[in-house]
């Protein structure tokens, strides 16, 4: 049994093909279906049904993966205690972000990061968070940045900070002659969302307390999945949609004007840094943590007398 040959089975268990996983390894295809076929005899079990198609990992081989990852993953921390001793972080740091963070916070955060740590390597996507939890567990990510509570046993949330919501109103709007407004208020106006898959969708529909049918005489409107076509939509037209406080960082006076915030307890999301429990890059993450944390209003760093949106 070989690093190696643990590496394959976990490449055909996270593509499901084993020419795409050849590709993934830099290997032909008939090289690491034969160190598969080696590993299987020497241990005496088949890991794949090879009958099905996609390719499914047998009763027996889901466990063998299973340990194959933790045994990897111990070994490349060999190379971290080496990066360690010399005390500098270099090599790849793969991180997934949601699209309703990333445009907000990224801006804020890389230059000083990646000046700090110039040997580091960034991989960045954006994804929603339905793909970066899978991703984490199948290792394609290191870490990823999104909207917490997952309430997933297999992941660790290390909570960065607490983005309140605000409303954003017409001029052709009634709330706009309102100082501060109310979940209650906002129901009262047509409501522009996200689609959904957005994580925020949900917690805007929980400010709301509510959902409401998606007709057109309805309260909730127009679905996309782009904060920023939302704030267009208002803007363009009527009504008013919620927003996440990072977003209007480069509204102008007359767009701050059209900005509300709520009455106490305001509603935020939480945002956390997440990584499963038996992570790799420790150094590289907790460098990013400390950076994003740096990078937000001290105010974003405690959830006093604001109430968590969950996601649905």
């Amino acid at each position: 049994m070989t690093l190696v040959q643990l590496e394959y089975i976990i490449a055909v268990d996270t593509y499901r093909s084993f020419v795409a996983a050849a590709e993934k390894c830099f290997v032909t295809q008939p090289t690491l279906s034969m160190q598969i076929q080696k590993l299987e005899e020497s241990i005496g079990a088949r890991i794949f049904d090879r009958s099905r198609q996609p390719i499914v990992p047998t009763e027996v081989g889901v466990e063998i993966i299973k340990q194959a990852r933790v045994v990897l993953t111990e070994s490349r921390k060999i190379n971290e205690l080496v990066q360690l001793k010399k005390g500098e972080l270099e090599g790849e740091l793969r991180i997934g972000v949601i699209p309703t963070i990333a445009p907000y916070l990224l801006p804020r955060v890389l230059g000083n990061f990646m000046q700090k740590f110039p040997k580091l390597q960034l991989q960045i996507w954006e994804y929603t968070t339905e793909k970066i939890v899978r991703e984490l567990k199948v290792n394609l990510l290191d870490c990823g940045v999104l909207s917490t509570p997952v309430y997933d046993t297999a992941l660790v949330e290390r909570p960065l900070f607490y983005e309140p919501f605000v409303a954003y109103i017409s001029p052709k709007s009634a709330l706009i002659k309102k100082k501060e407004v109310t979940p209650e208020d906002v129901l009262e106006d047509k409501l522009w969302l996200l689609t959904e898959g957005h994580c925020m969708r949900g917690q805007v529909l929980n400010i709301c307390q509510r959902k409401r049918s998606m007709d057109p005489d309805g309260t909730l409107a127009y679905n996309t999945g782009s904060v920023e076509t939302l704030k267009r939509m208002v803007d363009s037209n009527s009504g008013t949609t919620i927003l996440p406080e990072l977003s209007i960082d480069d509204f102008g006076e007359d767009q701050l004007g059209r900005v509300r915030y709520f009455k106490s307890p305001e509603p935020v999301r939480e945002i956390s840094l997440v990584t499963t429990h038996n992570f790799l890059k420790r150094q590289a993450i907790d460098a990013l943590e400390r950076e994003i944390i740096a990078s937000v209003p001290k105010r974003f760093r405690t959830k006093k007398k604001k109430d968590i949106m969950e996601i649905d």
